[in-house]
């Protein structure tokens, strides 16, 4: 089963059209979370201390751990995020702020190194940016270190649509050149 995380927050976001797009040309069945939607807890310090708490309880079946648990078990990752501020939107932070829990999605080995814990072997991260500025270290960078480090996704694939909104760009033909693209990519198993 595809988790697929949709952190946009327009209508008509063209982000998620190109997410769309994976979707279908994946072809698989798939769990849709509209963050957008979802009504997160403030990580504030009694949350902490009751997650902490939990956590050393080894109740790992609180609703608190419901993002975590459905995170850990999907068999691939699609993430939806359009470039924001050398980044994405804030509500793909405070999801990963639920997702990343010790014991559901990874674990410290006794060196103190982070091991996943995550099924999926591979994570999408599908994005569209204004201009032509995309530094992947930031936005993508932060999910991908966190896959290949944390939860043990190593393979993560960037799919990007850029310059959507430079003055005069040809923003359908750069949208349908990125579609054309992933089906290529990803409909005959080739990921790079």
């Amino acid at each position: 089963m595809i988790l697929y995380i949709d952190a946009c927050v327009r209508k008509n976001s063209r982000t998620r059209r190109l997410a769309e797009c994976l979707l279908n040309t994946l072809n698989a069945p798939y769990t849709q979370l509209y963050l957008a939607e979802c009504v997160f807890p403030k990580v504030d310090e009694g949350f902490l201390e009751k997650r902490d708490r939990l956590l050393r309880e080894g109740n790992f079946e609180n609703p608190i751990f419901a993002y975590a648990r459905q995170f850990a078990q999907a068999d691939e990752i699609i993430i939806a995020a359009p470039f924001w501020d050398l980044s994405f939107p804030a509500v793909l932070k405070s999801y990963l702020e639920q997702v990343n829990v010790v014991g559901i999605t990874f674990r410290y080995t006794p060196e103190g190194i982070p091991e996943g814990l995550c099924r999926a072997k591979r994570l999408y991260y599908v994005t569209t940016a204004g201009g032509e500025f995309f530094p992947e270290q930031y936005g993508f960078g932060y999910v991908k270190a966190l896959a290949q480090n944390f939860y043990h996704i190593h393979d993560v694939e960037l799919i990007k649509a850029t310059g959507l909104d430079i003055v005069g760009a040809p923003v359908e033909r750069i949208l349908q050149s990125c579609e054309e693209e992933i089906v290529h990519r990803f409909s005959t198993g080739d990921t790079k």
